[in-house]
């Protein structure tokens, strides 16, 4: 499947959507994110298919347990196959009748599983069959047991105590830097428009609005452009000053707390 965007750099928000869809995909709704993110809940609608879109997401599935539904067999074979042929074997397997699994491991033996199912014990010799008919050297297989899955935890948002105060944070050459920020309702700049703010001293003169996303759209920034809550803001701090910048799009209570 191709996928249009390869090169997509995950922030909090989108590490948070991902621990959450990896602990129970199921019972994950945008709702529920948005408020444990401060954000919209079009903005996690948008951040998904953004996800999707660059292949970070690729679908989500469900777990069955098959030997109690039915009393069915799972069995996994571990293959050898040449490295130039990996790919183009990965798909034929897959295309077997009761194969529900293939994974392609980088180097050494034993460099493509098949996870297969089947009603009886004669089913998965049809399946071991089958793999050797395409080219593919099983070298072992057992019946699996159990299969246990966990949430990658450096996306847990609690992990560390709090949530960072910047979505992201980009270093550049000298003292500039580039800030990714969640726009909170109480903020200075909230519902002020970009002119009006640099009037009033909200946002000085080494601070520059260089995006903004609000729900599902991408906003080019102008001086008659009212930033509003939730939006999730782009800011290059020539000053390299990223907490000053920062101050602007924070609440009071934000701003306490940090201190």
């Amino acid at each position: 499947m191709p996928y249009r965007n390869t090169d997509h750099r995950l922030d909090e928000i989108d590490r948070r959507i991902l621990y959450a869809l990896m602990t129970d995909a199921r019972n994950t709704s945008a709702s529920t994110l948005a408020a444990e993110a401060g954000v919209s809940g079009a903005t996690i609608r948008n951040r998904i298919h953004k996800l999707e879109d660059s292949g970070i997401i690729r679908g989500t599935t469900a777990q069955v347990d098959f030997e109690r539904a039915g009393g069915k067999l799972t069995n996994l074979y571990l293959c050898d196959v040449p490295v130039t042929e990996r790919e183009a074997l990965a798909h034929e397997a897959r295309a077997i009748p009761g194969v529900i699994n293939v994974r392609t491991l980088m180097t050494g033996r034993r460099n493509l599983h098949v996870l297969a199912v089947g009603e009886s014990t004669g089913d998965l010799r049809r399946v071991a069959r089958l793999l050797t008919d395409i080219g593919i050297h099983i070298e072992d297989e057992d019946l699996l047991e159990e299969e246990l899955f966990a949430p990658y935890g450096p996306f847990d948002p609690e992990d560390g105590g709090h949530a960072p105060e910047a979505n992201d944070f980009i270093s550049l050459t000298g003292d500039a830097s580039v800030v990714e920020v969640s726009v909170q309702s109480d903020a200075p700049i909230a519902d002020l428009t970009l002119e009006d703010a640099s009037e009033r001293g909200i946002l000085d003169e080494e601070t520059l609005v260089i995006a903004i996303e609000r729900g599902d759209r991408e906003l080019t920034p102008h001086g008659d452009t009212v930033i509003e809550p939730d939006d999730i803001v782009t800011i290059l701090s020539r000053a390299g000053g990223d907490a000053d910048a920062l101050s602007a799009f924070r609440g009071p209570q934000t701003e306490s707390s940090a201190g």
